[in-house]
């Protein structure tokens, strides 16, 4: 496994946790109307689009890169 793959995977790993976690912060925010849910939720966005960003950075940087 190179470096590379496992960077991708473990950026979609990470994009796919925040997803869940933003999911479970709206469904206990409408259960309990605790506002720290909201933050929980708004934060794990900004992330989600924060890794989508730099994934696509590493995408473009390291295309052409191989490991023998």
């Amino acid at each position: 496994m190179s470096l590379k793959f496992f960077h991708i995977l473990f950026i979609s790993i990470s994009i796919l946790l925040n997803f869940l976690f933003s999911y479970w912060a709206q469904k206990n925010y409408f259960a309990s109307n605790d506002s720290t849910y909201i933050y929980y939720m708004v934060f794990s966005i900004i992330a989600i689009f924060l890794l989508s960003y730099y994934g696509i950075k590493f995408l473009k940087k390291f295309k052409n890169f191989s490991n023998i």
